[in-house]
């Protein structure tokens, strides 16, 4: 495949690009160190390859840990990195709550910051904070928060914002939904438009956790957790008086994520694991 410019003797020519791969609580992402700003993120049909799960390295998004050099969307706040996510159909999104706890172990374990950081996002400016295993992310403000919205299905649907939007069905059994038809319903209904939603089905369990499954936008599928989304279910769910924070967040690949608001801020926390690295070409061997 020739450079994305068109250009013969490009830099992006057989370039090799190092990566690692993580995963939050199973959500998963090809993490790159990308602070020399060559990460080619314009070529949508490479990004495509790469996140592919059958024929590529297999993601739900690429993040790409850069210098940030300007002022967060905070005004007066500098922060340490900047965080870029992009989906697997190769647009970016603004915030990914698992992809920033899984690049705040990153950037700690190449030393590039603190155990303490801040992390510029789409959404604005994050803190994040290595504690052990774990890692804690301050969430930006939930805002849009709307109860009982008028959807046409069969359960009750909230919505909020927690850095990118998320509708909530609260359903009785979350393992018997039909996520691929009601989360496509949810995710593209007419109430969301342009842009759509994600789409995730919760349910407040006998001991006072939350159950969750999320059909991500960008990923157009069901993926194992998601942390902007198990934040979503928890504001709601407080929302409504049916649990009070700190709650267990359990996500459909097995893992909890814990939601609490300690000191007003919104704080999202739980593992950032990595599973191998490697090297793919980029250029024209591809």
């Amino acid at each position: 495949m020739p450079p994305a410019n068109g250009a013969r003797g490009s830099v992006y020519d057989e370039m090799k690009i190092p990566f690692t791969k993580m995963h939050g609580a199973g959500n998963d992402f090809i993490m790159v160190d990308d602070r020399t700003l060559k990460f080619p993120m314009d070529d949508k049909s490479f990004i495509q390859r790469i996140a592919c799960r059958h024929t590529g390295i297999g993601c739900d998004g690429i993040i790409l840990l850069q210098p940030s050099p300007i002022l967060g969307k905070v005004e007066g706040e500098t922060a340490d990195l900047r965080m870029r996510f992009i989906n697997p159909d190769g647009g970016e999104q603004e915030m990914c709550g698992n992809g920033a706890r899984c690049i705040a172990r990153l950037a700690f374990d190449l030393g590039a910051v603190s155990a303490r950081m801040k992390i510029e996002t789409g959404a604005g400016i994050v803190h994040a904070e290595v504690l052990g295993d774990l890692i804690r992310l301050d969430l930006t403000d939930p805002t849009d928060l709307e109860l009982d919205l008028p959807v046409d299905l069969e359960w009750p649907v909230d919505f909020v914002n927690t850095g990118v939007p998320h509708a909530v069905a609260w359903v009785d059994n979350v393992q018997a939904v039909d996520l691929p038809k009601a989360g496509s319903t949810l995710r593209y209904h007419k109430l969301f438009e342009p842009n759509g939603t994600n789409a995730n089905f919760a349910r407040v369990e006998a001991n006072g956790a939350l159950s969750l499954r999320t059909y991500e936008r960008g990923v157009e599928a069901e993926t194992l957790a998601c942390g902007t989304g198990a934040a979503a279910v928890a504001v709601l769910a407080a929302e409504r008086g049916w649990v009070k924070l700190p709650v267990s967040v359990h996500c459909v690949g097995g893992h909890d994520l814990v939601i609490d608001n300690a000191c007003g801020k919104t704080t999202l926390t739980g593992g950032a694991e990595r599973v191998f690295d490697g090297e793919i070409g980029y250029g024209n061997r591809l």
